[in-house]
């Protein structure tokens, strides 16, 4: 394959194009409010929802983890980073779910588009991966939490089994983000992460794509 960029684009370019069109309407979905249930009927609800807010609704979240691994390849760095960005994002859904505190959606979405923005363009100007890319992404992983809580808020939490939908939609969220990054180890890094043309033709296109889309969001929830 003399230009592995090309081909991948060629397969990702229109997933990321309608992606990038109807994200808006479809990443934060509005739940109809859910009936009374069961406890273990309730765990495979949220865990059900927690998986599909990032496969195949959050676009948003997805372009993210996909940042996340681009810079470096391997399965060992990207699994440190999403286990940062995992136990920021538990502390802010849980403490908003608690409605201890009360993050404004306004200000929320936009942190979130411009979180990926710079995760992708550190990837562009910076050659390897830095230690303090793991405070960095903590960082993120708090604001993504109290985007988590946004959705999770408009569908409900049943009373009588509060704290287990919250942690099994919790657990459906982390699933959905493995889900990305085996997917992305098996597609891109296992045959392309020891090349030396990885970063050149796949890393930086890549990464260019996402910062222009997410620049877009960010343009798009601070003033329409």
């Amino acid at each position: 394959m003399k230009n592995p960029a090309s081909y991948y684009l060629k397969i990702l370019g229109p997933l990321f194009i309608l992606s990038f069109i109807f994200q808006p309407v479809y990443a934060h979905v509005v739940v109809g409010e859910l009936e009374k249930l069961s406890k273990t009927d309730a765990a495979f609800v949220y865990l059900k929802q927690g998986y599909i807010h990032i496969l195949p609704l959050g676009f948003d979240h997805i372009l993210f983890v996909l940042s996340l691994f681009l810079l470096s390849p391997k399965l060992k760095p990207v699994l440190w980073q999403a286990t940062a960005f995992t136990v920021a994002h538990s502390v802010t859904l849980g403490l908003a779910m608690y409605h201890l505190i009360t993050p404004p959606a306004h200000i929320i979405e936009p942190l979130i588009a411009i979180s990926i923005v710079y995760v992708a363009l550190e990837n562009i100007f910076s050659p390897r991966l830095k230690s303090s890319r793991i405070g960095v992404v903590f960082l993120f992983g708090l604001v993504h939490g109290m985007g988590f809580a946004g959705a999770l808020g408009q569908l409900g939490l049943p009373k009588d089994s509060y704290l287990l939908s919250l942690i099994m939609f919790n657990v459906g969220v982390e699933l959905g983000q493995l889900t990305v990054i085996l997917t992305a180890y098996f597609l891109l890094s296992k045959w392309f992460g020891d090349k030396p043309y990885y970063r050149k033709y796949i890393v930086i296109p890549l990464s260019i794509l996402i910062a222009l889309i997410a620049s877009f969001w960010t343009i798009q929830r601070l003033f329409f």
